[in-house]
């Protein structure tokens, strides 16, 4: 919500608000019984399953060097994400690596595609929520209005188109916008989650506990993410989205990059245990608060259906103007600094004031979210009335600020952080009823919008979208990060045997 851009130098600080858009990872072996036979084998294969992409991957795994050898198409961040999860759990494991092996050889001898044997031990399931994903072509194809309920009649894990590809139909690709909710965080975090719980060497019944690294469970689950993702991506980012998969909504400060670096030594041959060794001892200096949006406020995010925007370029570009105009740069960012440190006081400042006197904070947001924000102040009768909407307008003001800083920042490197029809969307959004902020998310461009809306005001504020050719998406802020569920998500029965690890 804040801290695009400046979140990628310590000490600035993010709002990071995660969502409950969540990514599923399955994880289970095929069969109960270990074939005596498998024990002549050092290496297990590994199933990777994504039925809304109508994919399915398969890996061979080497027991003895933790090596992932990719048969046919490829998910780096998927392919990281159980190297490090499983040279983990050797590194747990310590002397007892015989009982580690007897769960990854779990499984009865088949035959493979290509009329070779394998044992097929290890099965995961990827399953990400529609809200990851754009589906407005589905819905303008059966002639629905752009509305949340339009969605809502998606099946779950709705499938996801190819295109056709070459006139052979090889080289297909999926025909999918992602919508900006860090899908590929999710996705890892999940993995690594499932693995590691399954493996015995987390336990997500109880994460917040001391585990068998010396600190919480839910922090090696972080460490782990953060190296495979950024193995994965080939960069070290600022990982406020790992953060917040793992651990919810949150004030986030960025590591020091310099953490990961046995990570980056970790295609040079030294052997993965002793890389993950060096990650878990590593100083991880991240700061992380807890933070959520006050009472009775709602996130809302829209999809303008005006295409994506590559973050990668526009981060370069800004990194560029940076370089070339360092006075001017430090001066915008102190401002954009300032102005995020203020709407995040005034915000916690609102939810202190609902704490202490929650009858009049009722009535206000109540009185608020029918009225613009200029007829407010006909509500400050009292002196709590008057401190709760003063706390208000300061929020709006805060992120009209938040706002033309951005603006000026991409202007100045040549990028379109706000771009001139997210500005005049945004402007309308800011205008409605209801509505206490609104601006783009992250490193902004032409992905979704965001809003912060009082009360029941919501309904109005996605009606006037759909207007505008926007699509309210089905999400809502859910502060909690990574969880252990004990069903098939696809079901509504429990799976035994199963480890399924949910995350925003």
């Amino acid at each position: 919500m804040t801290g695009g851009y400046l979140i990628l130098e310590r000490p600035n600080t993010g709002l990071v608000l995660s969502t409950n858009a969540r990514f599923y990872a399955i994880v289970k072996p095929i069969n109960d019984e270990v074939k005596p036979e498998s024990w002549a084998w050092k290496w297990t294969d590994v199933k990777l399953t994504s039925p809304q992409l109508s994919r399915e991957s398969m890996y061979k795994l080497s027991l003895n060097h933790l090596t992932l050898q990719c048969v046919d198409s490829r998910n780096p961040f998927v392919e990281h994400a159980i190297q490090y999860a499983i040279a983990a759990a050797h590194l747990a494991s310590d002397k007892d690596k015989e009982a580690l092996h007897k769960l990854f050889l779990q499984g009865n001898l088949q035959v493979s595609a290509f009329s070779s044997f394998y044992f097929s031990s290890l099965d995961i399931t990827i399953l990400g929520s529609n809200d990851f994903y754009s589906y407005r072509n589905q819905i303008e194809s059966l002639g629905l209005p752009l509305t949340p309920e339009s969605l809502g009649t998606l099946a779950p894990f709705a499938s996801i188109t190819f295109n056709s590809g070459e006139s052979n139909g090889a080289n297909c690709k999926p025909e999918v916008a992602k919508t900006g909710l860090g899908s590929s965080a999710a996705m890892t975090t999940a993995v690594v989650a499932a693995l590691l719980h399954y493996l015995g060497v987390v336990d997500l019944s109880d994460p917040c506990k001391e585990g068998k690294f010396g600190c919480s469970d839910l922090d090696v689950i972080h460490m782990i993410a953060q190296a495979s993702h950024c193995l994965a991506q080939g960069k070290v980012g600022s990982g406020f989205d790992v953060s917040c998969a793992v651990y919810g909504s949150q004030r986030y400060v960025r590591f020091s990059p310099e953490v990961l670096s046995f990570a980056k030594v970790a295609v040079t041959g030294l052997p993965l245990h002793e890389v993950i060794g060096g990650i878990l001892k590593g100083k991880w200096d991240h700061e992380r608060t807890e933070f959520c949006l006050p009472p009775l406020m709602n996130l809302f995010l829209g999809e303008p259906g005006s295409g994506g925007s590559s973050t990668p370029s526009m981060v370069g570009a800004v990194k560029k103007w940076q370089m070339s105009d360092p006075e001017k740069a430090r001066e915008n960012w102190q401002k954009l600094s300032d102005a995020n440190l203020e709407l995040e006081t005034k915000l916690n400042s609102l939810s202190k004031l609902a704490k202490e006197h929650w009858d009049v904070y009722l009535g206000v947001i109540k009185s608020c979210s029918v009225l613009t924000s200029e007829k407010w102040v006909l509500h400050a009768t009292e002196p709590i009335n008057e401190a709760i909407i003063r706390e208000l307008l300061g929020a709006r003001e805060a992120m009209l600020r938040i706002r033309i800083l951005m603006r000026q920042m991409g202007e100045a490197a040549g990028v379109p952080i706000e771009p001139e029809s997210q500005t005049q969307l945004l402007d309308s959004t800011m205008n409605a009823e209801g509505v206490l902020v609104a601006g783009v998310p992250g490193a902004g461009g032409f992905d979704a919008i965001f809003a912060i809306t009082l009360g029941d005001s919501g309904s109005k504020l996605t009606q006037a979208w759909s207007s505008h050719n926007v699509l309210a998406l089905l999400v809502k802020e859910d502060p909690h990060g990574v969880c252990l569920e004990s069903g098939d998500p696809r079901t509504t029965g429990i799976t035994s045997g199963v480890s399924s690890i949910h995350i925003e």
